[in-house]
């Protein structure tokens, strides 16, 4: 793998992991709280984290193959 699919799989992962994380806030939020409010910035670290996280992953399996 080159930096070219590893910095593109970031920026499809990262993206994903962000819409999730703002809708399992936001649902927590909703539900126990009973605020219904968006935590954008647990958002974005969970999006960061687990892009950066799963695009390692990615690279260290492609590696292992081939």
């Amino acid at each position: 793998m080159d930096f070219k699919q590893v910095a593109l799989y970031f920026i499809t992962v990262a993206p994903i992991v962000f819409v999730v994380s703002a809708g399992v806030t936001y649902m927590y939020s909703y539900f126990l709280q009973g605020a219904g409010v968006v935590d954008w910035g647990r958002a974005l670290q969970w999006a960061l984290i687990l892009g950066i996280f799963l695009t390692f992953m990615n690279y260290w399996e492609g590696k292992k193959k081939g």
